[in-house]
């Protein structure tokens, strides 16, 4: 695991490069490495997960003329190194990464298909024309920001060592204009945009190709076809003993490190039952929960206890106190590089340091499951729904509904939107589209695992996690294991209103009844409680978001988001508190990256009844 970095066809001195990566040494403290030629450069800051004592980067084949950086863990290296011996080469260490130069001279830019793992990679070809290879994991694993202005390419594993590459700490960066619409929409922005004008993600499953002749091209790769190896007779038979094989399979994979590995359990399912699972493989595991000092809703840390004692597991309870968190809020800001609005992000954030302090550098966790095995409560309102789900649906998405939130625009902002476009509006489009010609649960499902989850879940494990230099395996976001539970049938992934039936099928008989009966929630903050008057968050929230720093960003309507805090004073609701913590987040950000605007732009290209009265309350307090 590590961070990378680098450019193609600009000018920028290996200083330069050495400079942009030391914004994310954090992620790679074991080494860092720069190597650059005429009009090019490769960076990487090392996490020393495989073979610590070889793995330098960047990797190189035949005299330096095929060159790779990456950051992640390829899973089938061993296989991979013994076909390319086969084909004659000889690797001078067992790093997984040392592969990928070979890889890519016997199988060009398919290269990528040949991995099984969570990676970002980037490898540039001297041997003809010169030429920068970029790739991104199937599932969105680890992320890739770039800058492509039509002739220089600059790229980075994390957004503030990009814009330290692109020379925008001399200047402040500029905030692209549909930002903060899409980001209340969806609590971060999904697809390839970012809160950066011109600053993009590369997508999951993607290979880029950059020369001077042939410009940036991006090649969006198909399903590799061993994803749902496994799967046969998955109409049939009973899904629980597969899914757990299934898992057993890749988390017994996953454990495999040559440095300590733990559990995170937040006593759902999901994290339980990988938990469980890897107890069976790891005697010796150790368990990470997170809680809060004092009573508060929603505590899950008995449901945690549960599950270690019953694994057997060396368990870990963190607990926050609420007066710490004004200081923690700003540099998580700036570790996940753009805003996301899950209050979740603050308790990640702590965990893994608390992780870190304990000497562990590789965590498994069960993020994913409620994607691949339909586990949320709103996809189930759509699924269930007789007549139109769209609407709700796309609501229950967001942060604050559209039509609450545009009152609580400014004038010129809320005028920019309504010729644009609201954000939702296009998410609706899009699954109309799609439901027009498939079955509804497929186009959910797509949906949350092709467009949510990397953009609001991975890259906020991946971030807060790497803050603290903690590699984050994921067992759910498996080949095996997704592919899997998308060739299941809907009956065996919803039934009466309940998700991950296969999921809980599975878990029989390795959690306690405790966790298997108890009513799904998120593990998240509970910030109603939090924010309630007299805290120190809801001082906090009320300081960052005064008038006088919301004229300043031109963007929200000071009086409007005045009325919101007081309205969550007065009478606290979760749907009130989301949305002041969603602006929150916006404006610690905005104030972090000292963001600039360019102005608002016309010319641009580019459950029902719960939903209805979130809705309400909030409309009620921004008129």
């Amino acid at each position: 695991m590590c961070r990378i970095h680098g450019h193609f066809d600009a000018d920028a001195s290996p200083h330069e490069l050495r400079a942009a990566g030391a914004l994310q040494r954090h992620g790679g403290p074991d080494d860092s490495r720069v190597a650059s030629g005429p009009r090019w450069g490769l960076g990487s800051q090392r996490l020393a997960i495989t073979d610590p004592d070889g793995g330098r980067q960047p990797y190189d084949l035949g005299g330096g003329r095929i060159r790779a950086v990456f950051n992640g863990e390829i899973y089938n290296h061993a296989e991979l190194r013994t076909r390319l011996e086969g084909r004659g080469h000889r690797f001078a260490d067992r790093c997984d990464g040392a592969v990928l130069p070979a890889l890519y001279e016997v199988y060009g830019a398919e290269f990528a298909e040949q991995l099984d793992g969570m990676f970002a990679v980037a490898l540039v070809d001297l041997r003809g024309e010169p030429t920068m290879v970029l790739a991104t994991d199937d599932a969105g694993m680890k992320p890739i920001y770039y800058s492509w202005d039509g002739q220089r390419l600059h790229f980075a594993s994390e957004l503030p060592a990009l814009l330290a590459l692109l020379g925008l700490g001399k200047a402040k960066p500029e905030l692209w204009e549909p930002a903060l619409d899409s980001y209340l929409a969806t609590k971060t922005p999904f697809g390839e945009e970012t809160f950066f004008e011109g600053v993009r993600v590369l997508p999951p499953g993607t290979t880029a190709l950059c020369s001077r002749s042939g410009g940036l091209r991006l090649h969006r790769r198909g399903a590799p076809e061993h994803e749902a190896a496994g799967t046969g007779g998955a109409a049939d038979a009973e899904p629980g003993p597969r899914v757990r094989e299934a898992l057993t399979r890749e988390v017994r994979r996953l454990l495999n490190a040559d440095a300590e590995v733990c559990a995170i359990t937040s006593g759902g399912l999901d994290s339980s039952l990988v938990t469980a699972l890897m107890a069976r493989e790891k005697p010796d595991l150790h368990s990470f929960t997170i809680g809060y000092t004092g009573r508060w809703p929603h505590d899950e840390r008995h449901f945690a206890r549960a599950v270690a004692k019953r694994a057997g597991t060396v368990h870990h309870q963190v607990e926050l106190d609420i007066a710490d968190f004004p200081e923690l809020l700003p540099p998580v800001a700036w570790h996940l590089g753009q805003p996301n609005a899950d209050p979740i992000t603050l308790s990640t954030y702590a965990l893994f340091e608390a992780v870190h302090r304990a000497g562990f550098k590789v965590a498994l966790t069960g993020d994913a499951a409620d994607e691949v095995f339909a586990g949320y409560g709103r996809m189930h309102a759509a699924a269930a729904a007789r007549g139109p789900w769209i609407p709700a649906y796309v609501d229950a998405l967001a942060a604050i509904p559209k039509d609450a939130r545009e009152r609580l625009y400014s004038r010129e902002y809320r005028a920019f939107i309504a010729e644009r476009g609201s954000a939702s509006d296009a998410i609706a489009e899009r699954l109309r589209a799609d439901a027009s010609h498939r079955p509804r649960l497929d186009v959910l499902t797509d949906f949350e695992t092709e467009v949510r989850l990397p953009a609001y879940h991975l890259r906020r494990v991946d971030h807060l996690s790497m803050a603290h230099a903690v590699e984050v395996r994921l067992p759910f976001c498996q080949r095996s294991v997704s592919g899997l539970a998308r060739a299941l049938p809907a009956g065996q992934k919803l039934r009466d209103g309940r998700g991950k039936v296969a999921l809980y099928d599975a878990a029989r008989g390795l959690l306690p009844r405790s966790v298997l009966e108890r009513p799904k929630q998120p593990f998240t903050l509970p910030i109603t409680a939090m924010l309630a008057a007299g805290t120190p968050l809801a001082a906090y929230a009320q300081e960052v978001l005064s008038p006088a720093r919301l004229r300043a960003g031109g963007l929200l309507d000071p009086d409007a988001v005045y009325r919101l805090l007081a309205a969550q004073r007065a009478r606290p609701a979760d749907c009130l508190a989301l949305a002041v913590w969603a602006l929150l987040m916006f404006e610690l950000w905005r104030e972090e990256f000292a963001v600039a605007r360019t102005g608002a732009r016309t010319d641009v290209t580019g459950a029902a009844d719960e939903t209805g009265a979130r809705e309400r309350i909030l409309m009620e307090v921004a008129s």
